[in-house]
């Protein structure tokens, strides 16, 4: 048998020994006379909670029902409180019960009492500290794994307990890596980067509230942030851990190759989500029009850009599409986009009482700015109509322009009809040649 493997067997039943040996004099110190009336005490205290919890939950139930103006995280705090209401209760008389004896009997008499205080209190602020965690299942486990933990802790038994976990090892050659550090692992990166998100979570709702910030920058920020916050969490819990950093080097020289290589696609879209949200060229809320896609902005991602479109389609367009294709911005720099749309009239019209027409019937479709009046102008004379171009502005293209344009035009037939304007059509005359001598003349009269 290899001798490092007997030394890590022989330890490891050291320690379950010696953590067995603690258990049975706990056990045996339980069971003396003086601990019976405080497991009595214990069942009662949480008796008394259990019903007094139902006369709390209820009017504090009603009481945060009342607190409509209050924010979506402070509320979740009620609700955690309303459901953890038995365990608070149960908290708070342990620990009235507990001072009071202290005072008036020996420590022995109440050492019970002062365990269970520790252990409850410390449950129930891993309770809620785990609330953190949007996981279910990771959540579970962490929670559970902390209430062992704090309950060896209470207990005196965390020495025997780690050197038993410690014992359970394998060696990949110089590093040795145990069931205890990877629970220690877990465990520091869990809380370190649930602290991070809560952290990355506020921050973001503040930096969003701040009119001052463009909406671009508000993005950069954020991804800065989250990049920086949980960066740090996973750097940091790795080297408490007593994982050796200068060991990743070789993995960073791994990753750039692979990166070189590989992952084009996406460092050029990371990059140029980069260069977007620093040039402020598009920003969330913008129409754009990119190809036969047309919509707007509803979020900037790191490696693409959410596009939604009237027809309620969401097109996830690349960032690397946006720095090198032609991308027209229709809220750029101001929200004023103009429209054009053509028409003919016949010649029998008057041209200026046309003109005239149309600029008034553009004028009383409610999205057209009168600000910015409309103009018609002659662009030419076709084969059967005069045509014209009118020209009007709009400051809400998110809201669509091919209805605006269908509309300008239903008011300029409205228009038309009442003031006797026609709008022409081509029209082509067909004649037929029954006489084969007069189709041969008519044919001998074309050549």
């Amino acid at each position: 048998m290899n001798p490092d493997t007997s030394a890590a067997t022989a330890e490891m039943h050291t320690a379950f020994l010696s953590l067995l040996a603690q258990a049975e004099a706990a056990l045996a110190t339980v069971l003396r006379p003086w601990m019976g009336y405080q497991v009595a005490i214990v069942v009662a205290l949480f008796l008394v909670a259990s019903l007094s919890a139902h006369f709390f939950r209820a009017r504090f139930d009603t009481w945060l029902r009342t607190r409509e103006g209050w924010p979506k995280w402070r509320l979740r705090l009620g609700l955690m409180v309303n459901r953890r209401m038995r365990m608070i209760v149960f908290v708070a008389l342990i620990w009235l019960v507990y001072s009071v004896m202290r005072e008036v009997t020996w420590p022995s008499r109440s050492y019970l009492l002062g365990i269970v205080a520790n252990l409850a209190t410390a449950w129930l602020f891993i309770a809620f500290a785990t609330r953190l965690i949007v996981n279910p299942l990771l959540r579970a486990l962490v929670r559970y794994g902390a209430w062992a933990w704090v309950t060896l802790s209470i207990l005196n038994l965390t020495d025997e307990a780690q050197g038993l976990l410690d014992g359970i090892a394998f060696t990949m050659g110089d590093t040795r890596l145990s069931l205890w550090l990877l629970i220690k692992a877990i465990a520091l990166l869990t809380v370190l980067i649930a602290g991070a998100r809560f952290v990355t979570t506020a921050g973001a709702a503040s930096i969003r509230q701040n009119d001052d910030i463009s909406p671009s920058m508000q993005v950069l920020a954020i991804k800065a942030m989250q990049v920086v916050l949980f960066g740090a969490a996973f750097f940091t819990g790795l080297k408490l851990v007593g994982v050796d950093l200068t060991g990743l080097a070789v993995l960073s020289g791994a990753i750039g190759v692979g990166l070189g290589f590989g992952l084009q696609k996406v460092v050029s879209n990371l990059v140029s989500g980069i260069i977007i949200l620093l040039d402020k060229s598009i920003k969330p809320g913008d129409v754009i029009s990119l190809g036969d896609t047309f919509g707007w902005i509803a979020s900037l991602g790191a490696r693409y850009v959410s596009v939604v479109t009237r027809d309620g389609k969401e097109y996830l367009i690349p960032n690397e599409d946006l720095i090198t294709g032609q991308v027209v911005n229709w809220s750029h720099s101001n929200e004023f986009v103009r429209l054009d749309i053509f028409f003919g009239t016949a010649y029998g019209d008057d041209p200026h009482l046309v003109r005239k027409v149309a600029v008034a019937a553009a004028k009383s479709v409610p999205r057209v700015l009168s600000d910015r009046a409309p103009v018609c102008h002659i662009v030419g004379f076709g084969d059967s109509s005069v045509d014209y171009i009118l020209r009007f502005w709009i400051r809400d293209p998110t809201e669509g322009l091919t209805n605006i344009r269908g509309n300008v035009f239903l008011a300029l037939w409205d228009a038309f009809k009442d003031n006797g304007i026609s709008i022409p059509f081509p029209q082509r005359e067909v004649r037929m040649l029954r006489d084969p001598a007069e189709a041969q003349a008519a044919a001998s009269a074309l050549d």
